[in-house]
């Protein structure tokens, strides 16, 4: 789930209009309309804190977006192809922690490593044998 998605799922959870939470969080109500749909990103990532806490949720929440990407390899490919994910993504944040990456850029390039993850998984169950595929099968 997007960022915008998650944040207009948790607004109404909270039972805030859109309004209600940009006056908590000191921000604009079309600041407020353009996160959730989508077209822009807090470029300050104190601003994920501040939502996180009038949402009641943690803030790696909301500015993850690989939480479905991973949750669809464990689906996919069982426990080693999550954990493969988690290990990529995880990899990806540390190597660009503390970049000068613009927050829109860093998005799609996750986007972008998460799909080449995704094509290498299928190309390479192509290869193997038959055994190992009945065997992940019945562990799934």
């Amino acid at each position: 789930m997007r960022f915008g998605e998650k944040l207009r799922v948790l607004r109404k959870e909270k039972g805030l209009t859109q309004a209600e939470l940009a006056k908590l969080a000191g921000v604009g109500l079309k600041t407020i309309t353009n996160y959730e749909k989508g077209s822009t990103y807090p470029q300050n990532r104190e601003v994920y804190g501040i939502l996180a806490r009038i949402l009641g949720c943690d803030a790696d929440y909301l500015h993850n977006e690989g939480d479905d990407f991973i949750a669809m390899a464990g689906q996919q490919y069982g426990y080693r192809g999550k954990k493969g994910a988690e290990r990529l993504l995880k990899e990806v944040r540390v190597a660009f922690s503390g970049g000068e990456m613009a927050e829109e850029d860093m998005d799609e390039m996750m986007l972008a490593i998460q799909e080449a993850y995704i094509d290498a998984k299928k190309r390479n169950k192509k290869y193997t044998p038959q055994k190992y595929l009945k065997q992940q099968e019945g562990t799934k």
